[in-house]
């Protein structure tokens, strides 16, 4: 399993709403989660949600350090065990 953009940003929209003036379809890799108009609340509500959906732990700092959607996506897919054969 893999955390994707599309389940961040449908996370996003599901949880906070999407900001007005904001296309989360492109380009928003790099740009921070403050530029895209969530704030640290809206963040912790999101955290929350991957949490419950993809069976992981999110320590507050790891939300707090991951400052745009890649530096996120990262820090999730780091904590996703890898599957066995």
């Amino acid at each position: 399993m893999t955390f994707t953009l599309d389940d961040l940003t449908r996370i996003l929209e599901e949880g906070s709403g999407a900001p007005e003036g904001v296309d989360l379809a492109s380009g928003i890799l790099d740009r921070t989660f403050e530029d895209l108009g969530y704030d640290s609340l809206a963040m912790l509500e999101t955290a929350s949600r991957v949490e419950r959906e993809f069976g992981v732990t999110l320590e507050d700092s790891t939300v707090i350090d991951a400052t745009t959607p890649r530096t996120f996506l990262a820090a999730v897919n780091a904590l996703i065990p890898v599957p066995t054969t």
